[in-house]
């Protein structure tokens, strides 16, 4: 694929000019060119990532070597600088004159001819003195030294060092500059004999899977650009899903034969609303009619409604709602792929009540809107569009719908919340 630097660009400009997820843009890019050789993909998926993941950094040694200033720029131009930057500090196997040599190729493909010369001379300019890149002072500007080496807002790296300490907030930000491999979960009823020859198709494609330490269907895959051309995809044998997202269904007590706990208490993460009037008494009490009710509100893409519908094996449905039906048809779509029969999808606004679905569930679970700073590792521009303003709006939003969903729960059933923060409240 020889147009591989001009994708990244063209991911760039959706991402930081008109405000689309990295995450989507760069997915669609490598569907689209799914013929490519592996290589291709990978030097895209990972020159568009690192770029978002350091363009604070990038941009910071841009500004020094720059007479004019990143912000300034032609928006096609910094964006083809940020990129070669990457490749020249953090792609150590690609030579600094091709760098050069390939963004002035491309500046004058897309129209920038006469813009030739400054991407040269800047590029060359930081080739050139490289070593001599002057970063805020780590002592007199701790946090100034650690949002320009650790590419992170500002606010959020004085917020975090307020409320965790120094040390404490440069680890959390090495983590988050460390690969992130995607997580999948093994469908549980594949059976020993498929499950086998997946990891081997896995393995085929040069995909390392790396067992979860203590879920046993979950994967970590390692060296993969995307997984919806790895073996087992289209049969419907894993779905992509955090850890996280899977312990919230495991601890709800799906498909356990006990969804109240023998005495008052409760497991970790999960609300248990008693019975008004009476003790929680010891088993589970089943629905009159035999079956579980289990509602997941802002479920897109359905991860969390795949799993519950996978361990109620059909004793029950799963009620899957999110707010559009762009949303719910992600969760359809992981429907057909996977197979199942017992979830029922709905569009609903979670912060509007449902008076039809007032104790009426088993299981709830509630997937909150939240800033995703929880998983900037894996969304590399989360970071940059969050705000502290958008923070407490999104606290508030959650407030509105926990005051909500929480009337769905029958006495007795189970509640289970998840939010994605790293905010200290």
């Amino acid at each position: 694929m020889d147009n591989t630097r001009e994708l990244v660009l063209d991911v760039l400009m959706e991402v930081l000019e008109k405000g689309a997820y990295s995450h989507q843009v760069i997915r669609d890019v490598l569907d689209k060119y799914n013929y490519s050789e592996g290589r291709d993909k990978a030097f895209v998926k990972r020159m568009a990532e690192g770029t978002l993941e350091r363009l604070i950094q990038i941009d910071y040694i841009l500004n020094q070597f720059s007479k004019v200033l990143v912000s300034k720029m032609k928006p096609l131009i910094r964006n083809l600088l940020r990129m070669s930057v990457y490749q020249m500090l953090f792609m150590d196997s690609i030579p600094e004159r091709a760098v050069c040599n390939e963004a002035v190729k491309l500046a004058g493909k897309r129209g920038f001819r006469g813009l030739s010369g400054f991407v040269n001379g800047v590029l060359r300019n930081i080739a050139r003195k490289r070593e001599d890149i002057v970063y805020p002072d780590k002592e007199l500007e701790p946090e100034r030294y650690m949002s320009v080496t650790y590419s992170m807002p500002l606010w959020l790296v004085e917020m975090w060092i307020s409320a965790y300490g120094r040390e404490n907030t440069s680890r959390m930000l090495e983590g988050l500059l460390k690969e992130h491999p995607v997580t999948v979960r093994l469908c549980e009823d594949i059976g020993v004999e498929r499950k086998e020859a997946w990891l081997a198709g896995l393995k085929q494609e040069g995909v390392e899977a790396e067992q979860h330490p203590y879920l046993a269907n979950a994967y970590r895959l390692l060296h993969t650009e995307g997984v919806r051309n790895l073996p087992g995809f289209e049969e419907g044998y894993f779905a992509v899903q955090d850890v996280s997202s899977m312990l919230a269904v495991e601890i709800s007590g799906a498909g356990t034969g006990s969804l109240l706990p023998e005495e008052s208490g409760a497991d970790e993460g999960i609300l248990v609303r008693k019975p008004s009037g009476q003790s929680t008494g010891s088993g589970y009490r089943k629905p009159e009619d035999g079956g579980i009710v289990a509602a997941d509100v802002c479920a897109s893409p359905g991860g969390k409604s795949l799993y519950m519908a996978e361990k109620l094996k059909g004793a029950g449905k799963v009620i899957s709602r999110d707010l559009t039906e762009y949303k719910v048809s992600l969760i359809r779509d992981n429907i057909e792929r996977m197979g199942c029969r017992n979830i029922e999808v709905q569009i609903h606004d979670a912060g509007i009540l449902d008076e039809s679905l007032v104790e009426q569930a088993d299981i709830l679970l509630a997937d909150l809107p939240c800033s995703g700073l929880g998983v900037m590792g894996k969304k590399r521009d989360i970071k940059y569009k969050a705000t502290q303003e958008s923070l407490a709006e999104l606290a508030a939003l959650q407030r509105k719908i926990l005051d909500v969903v929480w009337q769905y729960v029958k006495p007795g059933g189970r509640a289970g919340l998840q939010y994605l923060y790293r905010q200290p409240w």
